[in-house]
């Protein structure tokens, strides 16, 4: 369970997302621009990254064979799910 928890709250570098989705740099962020991948994590003023959550259920829906209509509506609702959770 303790390896649950942990993995909810890991944050990959733009790196381990690229291994994780395999998608390129360029397709990630074109991606992104689209709304078909949530924008990243601010880390510092030079760094960010991605909550291993998002990256997974994003490669569920893709798996899945979700429309992109669904992927960003899950998207939305990723990027939303982090502003409820700072008011916890």
């Amino acid at each position: 369970m303790t390896q649950e928890i942990q993995s909810d709250f890991t944050i990959l570098r733009r790196k381990q997302v690229q291994s994780a989705s395999g998608l390129s740099r360029s397709t990630l962020y074109a991606r992104m621009s689209e709304g078909l991948w949530p924008k990243p994590v601010r880390l510092g003023a030079r760094a960010v990254g991605w909550p291993s959550r998002e990256v997974a259920a994003m490669n569920e829906a893709r798996i899945g064979g979700a429309s992109e209509s669904r992927i960003r509506d899950l998207v939305t609702r990723l990027e939303q799910s982090r502003k409820t959770a700072l008011s916890v």
